[in-house]
């Protein structure tokens, strides 16, 4: 199992309880990942890697409470936190023509349609109504750009390549 060849789905925040849930954030957007009897890797910050399979999942404000076959309490369970959570490569769905993992996005070029390059997406954060790419630019400067029709208009994976077309005042 190389690490390099999966994909980070959650991250334990904390343990919740006595009875070995822990607390993670979601950084999938397919709900069905921690449904009860799907397998994840668990890398936590020490010690090996593991498979665990989900035994049970419910949601508590913005955060799922998973608990894993074979951890009782929380003695079992305080060594993942901060742990990341994955998948491997292969087991990611596939998208509709026209969506993107993260994973895909992050690393990419982006220039303006005129031909200048910006910077490298760096990072992607969710609002609720779209994604905002930050793109870290040449000088050290971060911009965020909104991920809409309006804005950026071809991403070519295979190129690691997006052009965009930025409003009036979004780079400056």
């Amino acid at each position: 199992m190389m690490e390099d060849s999966m994909i980070n789905v959650g991250k334990v925040i904390n343990t919740h309880g006595i009875k070995g849930e822990l607390k993670i954030l979601r950084l999938s957007d397919n709900p069905e990942r921690f449904n009860p009897g799907n397998r994840l890797y668990i890398f936590p910050i020490e010690g090996s890697p593991q498979e665990i399979i989900i035994e049970s999942q419910r949601y508590h404000k913005q955060y799922d409470l998973i608990k894993f076959v074979g951890y009782e309490n929380i003695n079992e369970v305080e060594r993942f936190k901060n742990a990341s959570l994955k998948v491997s490569m292969d087991e990611l769905d596939e998208l509709e023509e026209g969506q993107y993992y993260y994973h895909e996005i992050i690393g990419c070029e982006v220039f303006i349609i005129k031909g200048e390059k910006i910077g490298i997406v760096s990072d992607i954060f969710t609002t609720g109504a779209n994604d905002v790419w930050t793109i870290k630019q040449a000088n050290g400067k971060e911009v965020c750009i909104p991920y809409i029709d309006d804005v950026v208009k071809s991403i070519n994976i295979g190129e690691k390549k997006i052009l965009i077309e930025p409003m009036e005042g979004l780079l400056d």
